[in-house]
């Protein structure tokens, strides 16, 4: 593990005009310095591909590619890891804010304390509250039976430990992320939640009641150990 390691933050943004900016503005503005920013437009139908565009032609180290059809967020996350140069890989999701210091702090984190990946507590922009709670650190085995309490978007982990588990499952269209730190707590590779909230969580309160009852589907999938079926 070298001392300025490459971080590839991988970032799929769809219809996002409204936050794309101050998404990739806590990015452009980390304190570490070592980062690569990979961008898919997901055949986004507003302004969203103009204003990551923009950024591509402003900074050398942001990367976009557009798609010409709608992927979904599973398929992308896929393709910007194998496009990726860095030794680790962050998420980040376009509608959410990093603090300025979070990539530093959670290198720093991973190299203390020799494990493979962490994330970071959260605060919800629409409450103020943090997630997830103090009190909440669970065992491994409760993790990968009953409740993913990571938050995805602040993941930053060694690509290798990613690429050990075949990358995101792309039968998951929906709960990748719970399936991803199923598949890295299985194959014993070694996670936690940092303490500090590093991260600002947009809760989108608007899903569909379809939406919901396809991701708690793809949850229980994950839950129970099986291969989802394709939902049409």
């Amino acid at each position: 593990m070298s001392l300025n390691s490459t971080v590839s933050v991988i970032m799929s943004v769809y219809n996002a005009e409204s936050t794309i900016s101050k998404s990739i503005e806590s990015l452009v503005m980390q304190t570490y310095k070592n980062l690569e920013i990979l961008l898919v437009d997901d055949a986004s139908i507003d302004e969203t591909y103009n204003i990551c565009r923009e950024y591509e032609k402003n900074y050398e180290n942001i990367h976009l590619f557009p798609n010409k059809k709608n992927l979904g967020l599973t398929k992308n996350l896929n393709f910007l890891i194998n496009k990726s140069k860095g030794e680790f890989l962050a998420r980040q999701d376009s509608d959410d804010i990093s603090e300025i210091n979070r990539i530093q702090k959670q290198i720093d984190f991973i190299k203390k304390y020799k494990i493979d990946g962490c994330t970071t507590r959260a605060k919800i922009i629409q409450t103020g509250s943090v997630i997830p709670k103090k009190s909440l650190y669970l065992p491994k085995r409760f993790v990968i039976k009953f409740k993913n309490p990571y938050i995805h978007g602040s993941l930053v982990v060694k690509k290798t430990a990613v690429n050990s588990v075949g990358n995101y499952n792309e039968k998951f269209y929906y709960s990748q992320d719970y399936k991803l730190m199923h598949d890295l707590l299985s194959r014993g590779s070694k996670l936690k939640i940092m303490k500090e909230c590093l991260y600002h969580l947009n809760m989108n309160e608007n899903i569909s009641i379809n939406k919901k009852t396809e991701q708690q589907y793809y949850a229980n999938c994950v839950k129970n150990n099986i291969e989802p079926e394709l939902i049409v």
